[in-house]
């Protein structure tokens, strides 16, 4: 872990925040939870797996840190446990391994997102605030519609958006999104979206027709631009058409290579 840790003055934005940090190596547990504490957020700190289940179920923090190799009980096993559940306190994963697949592991077990070991703290932080301000004081009341954040927190003008909106829902086609009550359907079935599979549908949704880029699409749905060789948005992009895609219908998401996506029917 490099970087330095900021000062108290930066405090109160996070302060209302509470972590759960997992992480077997103990100075990477006391310098991240010392630099956690120094920004302002409440850390419960803890060296494995099962601790870490026991004092999610105690008290649900608002948002958790895993590392994936733990003894016992992994991160991804303490994922998977919490998304069964229906926990949906957004975690982001610390992992050492930097091979796509193991990567995708974590998705796939329910992370909101990774940081690759060694990390600089000023990058934890970052990924933070995103993870917070998509499920903290950010996210919309009931009949509220969802402000888009730039990585500083300032609202984003949204590009104008060509589907068809029934109240607070959204239509494309044969999709139709309640952001509200954070559910999508394609035809009759319903999907089972993770809270970055949704967010990133609605974005496409919202957009019909228009051309997201990479960038755009990371600062809407992470607050944080991961960089040209990033994989984390082909992988969700990946996920999302696995799950609203089926022989007779037509895709609704479309790869515009060397720039981005777009939703629209064909």
């Amino acid at each position: 872990m490099s970087g330095s840790a900021p000062g108290p003055e930066r405090a109160p934005e996070s302060a209302r925040h509470t972590v759960l940090l997992a992480e077997d190596d103990r100075a990477i547990r006391h310098a991240l939870e010392r630099a956690l504490t120094l920004e302002g957020y409440d850390v419960t700190a803890v060296a494995d797996g099962v601790e870490a289940l026991a004092q999610a179920h105690r008290g649900r923090p608002d948002v958790l840190v895993l590392d994936v190799m733990m003894p016992g009980i992994d991160g991804l096993q303490v994922c998977r446990v919490l998304r069964a559940e229906g926990d949906r306190t957004p975690i982001l994963m610390l992992t050492a391994r930097v091979e796509t697949a193991d990567r995708i592991a974590g998705l796939d077990a329910g992370a909101d997102d990774y940081v690759v070991k060694p990390f600089d703290v000023d990058e934890v932080f970052a990924r933070l605030r995103a993870l917070l301000r998509r499920t903290g004081t950010g996210t919309p009341q009931p009949g509220q519609q969802p402000q888009p954040l730039a990585p500083d927190g300032r609202p984003v003008p949204e590009a104008p958006a060509r589907a068809v909106h029934d109240g607070q829902v959204v239509t494309v086609g044969d999709l139709r999104i309640d952001p509200p009550a954070r559910r999508a359907w394609r035809g009759t079935r319903e999907l089972e979206l993770t809270r970055t599979e949704f967010d990133l549908l609605e974005l496409l949704a919202r957009n019909t027709g228009i051309v997201l880029d990479h960038s755009t699409i990371y600062d809407r749905i992470w607050g944080y631009d991961f960089g040209p060789g990033s994989k984390n948005l082909a992988v969700y992009v990946g996920y999302l058409r696995r799950k609203m895609d089926e022989p007779g219908l037509p895709p609704l998401i479309h790869t515009v290579r060397g720039v981005g996506y777009v939703l629209r029917e064909d």
